[in-house]
């Protein structure tokens, strides 16, 4: 099991692995505050990465049992590694240690705990930055995920006022940024910006569309968003309250399927109606 070393406060966040000097794991702690620090490391825990190297024989053993056992919760945590703690074939990986062909000698071993929204927008923020600590475009390391037969990217029109162009981002197979202006952001597969549109220091998921001179700022926006003309989404965070998810770090979350629509009335009063406060309607 891949181990990664991290801060002690967040014991309580995450399982963590207790392992010998040698790298046998002695004891497993599942998001226990108290869980011990590492050998010789009285500041950090050994996170579980969740990755694993099982032999089938084993894993398919453990499984079935879990199945048969009535009083489980069939969690993998909780219930099937624990049954493993102790026994001779049971070693933490550190993985600190771990070197990427195509990277610096020095470059450090990089991993994300994305189990917060704000820890999710921080490395999706990570990818998209200048000098990024996990680089998607590392040839020799190339990773193995789906493949879609998406057309390219397309930016549209280059007037002063009406320019399709994105600037330190990520930009996903078929956007059309259509004079919409992209900073520092990251969009999934087919999201489209029209003319005047400004999206920054957002994420946006597949299939969004985003208004002329909509203006879109620190947000996430699920698949499929629909963000009528002019509206803005990470300007008010007391009136997007009113319609949207926001995380203690001040992200806007916007659900799935949303249309997001200007001047439509929210709970408040009328004077603060005036401006700006969007309503969410589901589409579907």
């Amino acid at each position: 099991m891949s181990g990664f070393p991290v801060p002690k406060e967040q014991a309580s966040e995450l399982g963590v692995i207790e392992a010998a000097e040698d790298g046998h794991v002695i004891a497993f702690h599942e998001k226990n505050p108290k869980a011990p620090t590492m050998l010789g490391d009285p500041e950090s825990i050994y996170a579980n990465m969740n990755n694993y190297i099982f032999s089938a024989p084993t894993l398919l053993r453990l499984v079935r049992e879990d199945a048969e056992d009535q009083r489980s919760s069939h969690d993998f945590g909780k219930n099937i590694l624990p049954k493993l703690v102790g026994k001779p074939g049971l070693f933490a990986y550190d993985f600190r240690t771990n070197r990427m062909p195509g990277e610096p000698a020095d470059a450090e071993a990089y991993w994300r705990d994305v189990g917060t929204i704000d820890v999710y927008y921080d490395a999706s923020m990570d990818l998209r930055s200048i000098s990024p600590k996990l680089n998607l475009f590392n040839r020799e390391w190339p990773l193995r995920t789906a493949s879609y037969p998406d057309p390219p990217c397309k930016f549209a029109f280059d007037d002063e006022r009406r320019r399709g162009q994105a600037i330190d981002s990520i930009v996903s197979g078929g956007c059309i940024l259509s004079g919409g202006m992209v900073k520092k952001s990251v969009l999934g597969r087919g999201v489209r910006v029209h003319s005047g549109a400004i999206v920054e220091d957002s994420v946006i998921f597949d299939d969004c569309d985003i208004g002329r001179r909509a203006h879109i700022r620190r947000a996430i926006l699920d698949k499929g968003v629909r963000v009528s003309e002019g509206v803005k989404i990470g300007f008010d965070i007391e009136s997007d309250r009113r319609s949207h998810h926001v995380t203690e770090g001040g992200i806007v979350v916007v659900e799935k399927g949303a249309e997001v629509e200007k001047g439509a009335e929210v709970p408040g009063s009328r004077e603060e109606s005036k401006q700006n406060n969007p309503q969410v309607r589901p589409i579907g």
